[in-house]
């Protein structure tokens, strides 16, 4: 573990002026980003007194190696400089909000020539408007089961919507009423597009302004004697009241707004969110993150809106309701300033004083305050778990720190055909997603997984090496594309799917990479246990072993991950024998199948209308792509009665 003070900046080789700062580990990552208007200062505070310092900066002095510094002019300056190098570097010990979930929205497919209503998940699209998020998706069905009522617009997928227009009728929303079917042209496009354009108006919160025309409508029915319709229109009127209740009213018709409170303690900090929009709260939202120094709450603010309106790239509002601003009168200005970049537009950052705003601050805090109570009830052994559990793992494996990065690899193939490995990383006891690698292995005869990970092993480590020749070159940065350069970051232990064969195919494929110093070991799945190189007997760990289970888990999400990626090739190359010879699909198109279908079982059971739909694939095409299909199911089946076997 490096010693603070064999890095600690010279006396008077810091100045004295605004900047930002970087701590880096001995192999060159930085895991630590912040800005100062003072470096002097801060970077003083570090150093001074270890033992007054907070426990995770605690950490993280002691395990960089490096502190670098940028002088700017301006606050503007430090707050944009700091902001590019967090999303470049993602440093490690930064308090990262991170959501253990993917909130659904309620999302209009604008872009699509018959717009589409329907429940939305993951990343965000173009030509798509999106409503929320809310806390349960069964919300938004009630919801848009209210609305369909009063705005009939498609809410079926591709594949319904298009047997519909294959055989004429709609389906069972288009008899009830709650689609206006333009499959079956009861309206054309142009008059589609205003049923789902007066939905997001409706749903903007233009709620008012549409209930007072319904009411018009349905005054002037009665009056004509025609009770059928007015009805209809009461109804209609009593639907959308009923949408309208599961938002309370809190604010004026025009306020767009974000409100956001804290709760924290001397560890972690807990964020929830209310979005309201068009004086409705709209949806709501909630993280729990580790804090990484006892900042006070205005820089925690701060912080958190540079993630949530930069890297999570959610919509700038025209208000931000806070807790706490930054002590800093500057520092406020230079964060109006970019989100207002950002946004195209004025925001307002403020804390609400009094009021209706006041209020509802208070309300989200309390939301804050329950849900940091609710995680450290549910997670109140979870860092203590995985610590113990890096820790027994250095103690089975009599290595000289606790492994912080841990590496895994597995490979699937089927009798030998399509040999693929992966690559899993957990950092701290947990997954790191973004540093997964997938490999694709040729030229093996047979199935031989030792061969496979040997070949793996040597890939791998033969980037790590030529990574590091250049961050000693360069940057750690990729030139190209700005990001940290894959393979850069050496493992505290590699972990191999398998036993004795493998894991001595695994050291020696290392060893011939010049990384003979980090530790590699295997675990066998018959009796789960770790095998070393070059011993003849396992380590044997028990089976409530904090430290075996966190082996297990990385070992099976290195299975997930290879099977996955097995099943995806398998895919395409039994795509690409069964279509082998069909006129006109060459590899751009049968890979346009394959990603639209997502499988060869799929494609199998999809209509001629539906092949048809994929792009660059006509009606012609898709006929003949169901005669070579049907062709080889038929060819199959004959083989199978004579007793013949015939591989797709």
């Amino acid at each position: 573990m490096p010693d603070p003070s064999t890095y600690r900046p010279a006396p008077g080789s810091v100045p004295d002026e605004p900047g930002v700062y970087r701590f880096s580990d001995p192999s060159g990552r930085v895991i630590y980003v912040g800005k100062a208007k003072s470096l002097r200062s801060r970077l003083n505070s570090y150093f001074a007194d270890l033992s007054a310092l907070h426990p995770r900066t605690l950490a993280m002095v002691t395990t960089a190696a490096k502190v670098e510094w940028t002088v700017v002019r301006t606050e503007v300056e430090a707050l944009q400089l700091e902001y590019s190098w967090i999303k470049e570097f993602d440093p490690r010990f930064n308090v990262r909000y991170r959501d253990d979930k993917s909130y659904p929205y309620l999302a209009i497919t604008l872009g699509e020539e018959y717009p589409r209503a329907m429940v939305m998940r993951g990343a965000k699209k173009r030509g798509v408007r999106y409503f929320g998020p809310y806390a349960h998706a069964w919300a938004i069905r009630e919801t848009l089961d209210q609305l369909l009522r009063v705005f009939p617009m498609r809410s079926c997928s591709k594949g319904v919507f298009q047997r519909a227009r294959s055989s004429g009728r709609p389906c069972l929303l288009g008899y009830i009423g709650k689609c206006a079917a333009p499959c079956v042209d009861r309206v054309d496009a142009d008059q589609h597009r205003v049923i789902a354009e007066d939905m997001v108006a409706f749903l903007e919160g233009q709620t008012a302004t549409y209930i007072r025309r319904l009411e018009k409508q349905m005054k002037a029915a009665a009056a004509e004697l025609d009770y059928e319709r007015a009805a209809r229109l009461r109804d209609d009127i009593a639907a959308l009241r009923r949408a309208m209740e599961q938002n309370a009213v809190v604010l004026g018709d025009a306020t767009d707004a974000d409100v956001i409170a804290l709760a924290e303690d001397r560890l972690e900090v807990a964020v929830q969110i209310f979005y309201v929009r068009g004086g409705r709260v709209r949806g709501q939202r909630g993280w729990v993150a580790d804090k990484a120094d006892d900042a006070p709450t205005g820089e925690l603010v701060e912080r958190f809106l540079l993630q949530l309106y930069g890297e999570a790239g959610e919509g700038v509002p025209r208000e931000v309701l806070v807790p706490a601003l930054p002590e800093d009168p500057d520092e406020v200005i230079a964060l109006r300033d970019l989100l207002a970049d950002v946004r195209g537009g004025r925001v307002d950052i403020r804390v609400p004083r009094r009021g209706d705003k006041r209020a509802l601050l208070e309300t989200v805090t309390r939301n804050a305050g329950q849900a940091l109570k609710l995680h450290k009830t549910r997670r109140a052994s979870d860092l203590t778990t995985r610590s113990r559990a890096l820790e027994e793992i250095q103690e089975a494996l009599d290595l000289d720190e606790a492994p912080l990065r841990i590496e895994c690899y597995d490979v699937s193939n089927l009798q030998g055909s399509d040999v693929v490995a992966s690559m899993v990383v957990l950092e701290d006891g947990l997954p790191r997603k973004s540093e997964y690698r997938r490999f694709a292995i040729r030229g093996l005869d047979g199935q031989d997984d030792v061969a496979a990970i040997r070949e793996v092993l040597t890939r791998r480590f033969r980037r790590l090496a030529e990574e590091q020749v250049a961050q000693d070159a360069a940057s750690p940065l990729d030139p190209d594309t700005g990001r940290p350069r894959k393979f850069a970051y050496a493992p505290g232990l590699v972990v191999v799917d398998g036993g004795k064969p493998q894991v001595n195919a695994a050291r020696q494929a290392m060893d011939e990479a010049g990384v003979a110093d980090i530790p590699v070991v295997g675990l066998a799945k018959r009796l789960e246990e770790v095998w070393l190189p070059d011993q003849d007997y396992p380590v044997i760990l028990a089976r409530s072993s904090e430290g075996l289970y966190l082996l297990q888990r990385v070992r099976d999400e290195a299975h997930r991950f290879a099977i996955t990626y097995h099943r995806q090739r398998r895919s395409k190359s039994m795509i690409d024998s069964l279509l082998d010879g069909v006129a006109g699909l060459g590899p751009a198109r049968r890979k346009a199948l394959l990603n639209h279908f997502g499988s060869l079982k799929k494609l199998r059971a999809a209509t001629e209308a539906e092949i048809a739909a994929v792009p660059g694939i006509g009606p012609q095409l898709a006929r003949a792509v169901v005669e070579a299909l049907a062709e080889r199911e038929t060819a199959s089946a004959v083989n199978t009665a004579t007793g013949e076997i015939l591989t797709p």
